[in-house]
């Protein structure tokens, strides 16, 4: 005999608070909890992987997007870098041998701009000494005389050839680059028609004295060459002596500081060695010098010999933590920019910008693991780059022929840095399985809960918690009634009475609403009814369809029963997911069957509109059926099970029980109340599993009850084992208290049948008979009927066959 199964009392519907739970009349009477709620195995694990410094200890944090983790890593992370010495900077300098290959220079924290302010004092003693030097009267009276020389040199050859001339009467001119002979007569040049009037002996005379001269000029000056070199070495040698005496004062204090450090002193040497030639080449030349004016002087100066910056720290903020929310290589790695000259793209090492990972070097940078692996090559390169930590600028595409101007390859800086990805489940799990160097590079897992026990100090934490959240976002004060209805919410959404969800961005989201209605309503305090109004908003705004599929069930359109008695219709109860709102909507199930061999014909798969698991579902009442009324006569029916006017893809198997009970009904022609709806997954042995969104699930059939009215005996069945996850809204608890509807809990799918057909199932004695009249003993002597029946077809084949036969031998 199995007894019927009691409705469950209002208060096993909810998970109310005890008010001894939260000892406050509003959270301004305790304190703020700052950090995050619960989560100890994740904090455990973030603790090890900062304080484990091996190689390979990187971290990645998964959980549910809302539930804190990125906001506790980064605050966790950034009062635990405080207490760390901040690592060195960095600078690249210009390679005054290899342009193209800048190099770079490691100073103490704070230091790098203390470099960079004296280059830039020295550009100043720079522009205040030059040109100046050269201006100088003293510099000025030795280049003097050093051109003088020179030009005495010259002179003294012209005069010796320009004496010879006059010698044999042939007139001599000469202008700033060359040197002319002219005919000349009684001491006056002559004109070319007078050079032609004279005999053809005197014009060979001139031509023979030209010849003699242009020898001895060119004996003369066979030596100018060699002048003008020595010329030149003394004015260098004098521009030297020049830009010694000035630059040394200069760059002495610089020499001296940094004489122990080997990279900077190197650095300095070789800008000495490049003043030189700078200095000489652009100021010393007076056409130069007056082409250049003193803002590109200035310029000149900072592009050749400044310092760019590329990491920098305070001495005090301790060790870096940089979150990049938009990772791409140039964000990550650096880059170089160029610009624009005449139409031509340069670049020098003052255009190097850093990423990322200079920023975060020697302490943590922190990625979004979706984001990071949108692009391939960026993941194989920040893997290439903790691998050998080493931090390299280059063009991501390069290696592949795509990268057609002329860039720079600056020197690449030791990497030290603990990275923290941030990413959900199947993103870490598909890690694992795609990419063998990810275990290795990040053997700490930070594994964030999606729910959160709840007990007496984990509501007054969430409580403290909620006390943060309002005064950050300056939110009116929350009464106790408000938390609690805060806490049931949270419970709402773990979908279990003795948990609240980890996803408190949620709550906060539903707080902030509130507080907003709150203001609306011009009231002081939020409460529980203002909690329960954004609540109901909420779900206004969000609940265009389910209110149609009710509008559509009310109408007509949609087929479904809330009252009465049918044979082989049942209402199962589904969860429909539109965007961020999910709703339940009761669906009619219907079943026929007929003798034949066929089985269980699962109208959703043969039309391909159902998933595997529905599917599996299906395929589960086969063996349910043989295990249990197959033992005597075989299974020989067959049956169409669908899921009325569903016209897209259904999955899950939480019909399976509903199925059942419709295919029973229909096979031995037993009504099935329709003032209930039932959800479940049943297994072969007839035990009802439990199912999701039973929340829901059960508020779609009291919405289309409550809609049509109310009649005392309406309600659900749901899994015994959904008893925990029943968190339902205070409409249906009202509605449960005065009687006018209810809740079933069953184990298996005879309680369920006995609800719905008010029928014994009957349970089996030892020989396996049921009692008679029972639920049981009608569906086996049902099948007893239509096996007797193919027998019976089976014996009509027979004779037939053998008639036909002697047929045939009495025409032979």
């Amino acid at each position: 005999m199995t007894n019927m199964v009691t409705p469950l009392p209002y208060q096993a519907l909810s998970a109310k608070i005890p008010d001894e739970h939260l000892p406050f009349d509003t959270l301004n009477d305790i304190d703020a909890l700052s950090g995050i709620l619960g989560q100890e195995r994740a904090v455990e694990a973030i603790q090890f992987g900062v304080a484990m410094q091996r190689p390979g200890y990187n971290v990645f944090a998964m959980g549910d997007s809302g539930t804190g983790r990125s906001s506790y890593i980064l605050n966790y992370l950034r009062s635990e870098a405080k207490r760390r010495s901040a690592p060195n900077e960095w600078a690249y300098v210009n390679n005054f041998t290899e342009s193209h290959r800048p190099k770079a220079l490691e100073f103490a924290p704070g230091l790098a701009n203390v470099f960079e302010s004296e280059i830039r004092t020295l550009i100043d003693g720079l522009m205040g000494t030059f040109p100046a030097a050269f201006e100088n009267p003293t510099y000025q009276q030795q280049k003097s005389l050093i051109d003088r020389a020179f030009n005495e040199q010259y002179e003294a050859a012209i005069n010796k050839v320009e004496k010879a001339s006059v010698k044999i009467g042939v007139a001599m001119f000469r202008d700033a680059s060359s040197v002319s002979f002219a005919p000349m007569k009684e001491g006056k040049a002559l004109e070319e028609n007078e050079f032609a009037a004279l005999s053809d002996e005197e014009r060979d005379a001139f031509q023979e004295g030209v010849s003699a001269l242009e020898s001895l000029l060119n004996e003369e000056l066979l030596a100018l060459p060699q002048w003008k070199r020595a010329t030149y070495d003394l004015l260098r040698q004098l521009n030297l002596d020049t830009v010694k005496e000035a630059v040394e004062p200069l760059m002495s204090g610089l020499f001296e500081k940094y004489k122990d450090d080997a990279d900077i002193s190197a650095f300095l040497a070789s800008l000495r060695t490049d003043l030189d030639t700078t200095i000489i080449d652009q100021m010393a030349d007076d056409k130069a010098s007056e082409n250049r004016d003193e803002i590109g002087r200035r310029q000149l100066y900072e592009d050749l010999y400044l310092p760019n910056i590329a990491i920098k720290h305070n001495d005090n903020e301790g060790q870096p933590v940089i979150y990049e929310p938009h990772p791409t290589y140039r964000n990550l790695f650096g880059h170089v920019e160029h610009s624009s000259d005449q139409g031509m793209l340069i670049t020098n090492y003052r255009l190097i910008r850093s990423g990322s990972l200079h920023a975060a070097n020697g302490g943590y940078l922190i990625l979004d693991a979706e984001k990071l692996l949108t692009d391939h090559y960026l993941w194989e390169a920040l893997k290439r780059a903790l691998k050998s930590k080493t931090l390299k600028i280059e063009h991501p595409y390069a290696d592949l022929g795509m990268m057609n101007t002329m860039t720079l390859s600056p020197q690449d800086l030791p990497l030290q840095v603990k990275v923290v990805l941030i990413g959900a489940r199947d993103i870490y799990y598909l890690l694992q399985d795609a990419d063998p160097d990810f275990q290795e590079m990040f053997r700490v897992l930070v594994d964030f809960d999606d729910t959160l026990k709840r007990s007496k100090e984990s509501e007054l934490s969430f409580a403290r918690l909620m006390k943060d959240r309002i005064d950050k976002e300056e939110y009116a004060n929350v009464t106790r009634g408000g938390v609690a209805s805060l806490i049931e919410y949270s419970s709402r959404l773990a979908e279990h009475q003795r948990e609240m969800t980890a996803k408190i961005g949620d709550v906060f989201e539903l707080l902030g609403e509130a507080d907003f209605v709150r203001q609306m309503a011009k009231d002081e305090l939020i409460t529980e009814q203002h909690i329960s109004r954004a609540l109901a908003a909420k779900k206004h705004r969000t609940g265009r369809v389910s209110e149609r599929i009710i509008e559509e069930i009310l109408e007509g359109t949609v087929l479904l029963e809330s009252d009465g008695h049918a044979v082989g219709k049942i209402n199962g109860l589904t969860v429909m997911q539109i965007g961020d709102s999910s709703f339940g909507a009761p669906a009619r199930i219907s079943t026929t069957v007929y003798p034949g061999g066929k089985g269980i014909i699962d109208i959703e798969r043969e039309s391909n509109l159902g998933q595997n698991i529905h599917s599996k579902g299906v395929l589960i009442l086969s063996g349910y059926l043989g295990n249990k009324y197959a033992q005597r006569y075989p299974l020989d029916i067959s049956a169409s099970i669908a899921m009325e006017q569903s016209y897209g893809y259904v999955d899950g198997d939480s019909a399976s029980t509903a199925e059942l009970c419709c295919l029973l009904s229909a096979l031995v022609q037993v009504p099935l109340r329709q003032d209930l709806a039932i959800t479940g997954s049943l297994n072969q042995y007839g035990e009802v599993q439990a199912i999701g969104g039973v929340n829901e699930k059960i508020e779609g059939f009291f919405n289309v009850c409550r809609a049509r009215g109310l009649t005392g005996t309406q309600g659900v069945i749901v899994p015994k084992s959904n008893a925990n996850n029943l968190i339902l809204n205070d409409d249906i608890l009202d509605a449960v208290k005065d009687g006018m509807f209810h809740v079933y809990a069953i184990s298996t799918a005879d309680e369920a049948l006995h609800l719905l057909t008010g029928v014994e199932p009957g349970v089996a004695n030892d020989e396996g008979e049921y009692p008679e009249g029972t639920l049981s003993a009608k569906v086996i002597q049902r099948l007893e009927e239509i096996s007797k029946l193919g027998e019976d077809e089976s014996e009509d084949e027979d004779e037939a066959e053998e008639s036909e036969e002697k047929t045939k031998k009495s025409e032979k």
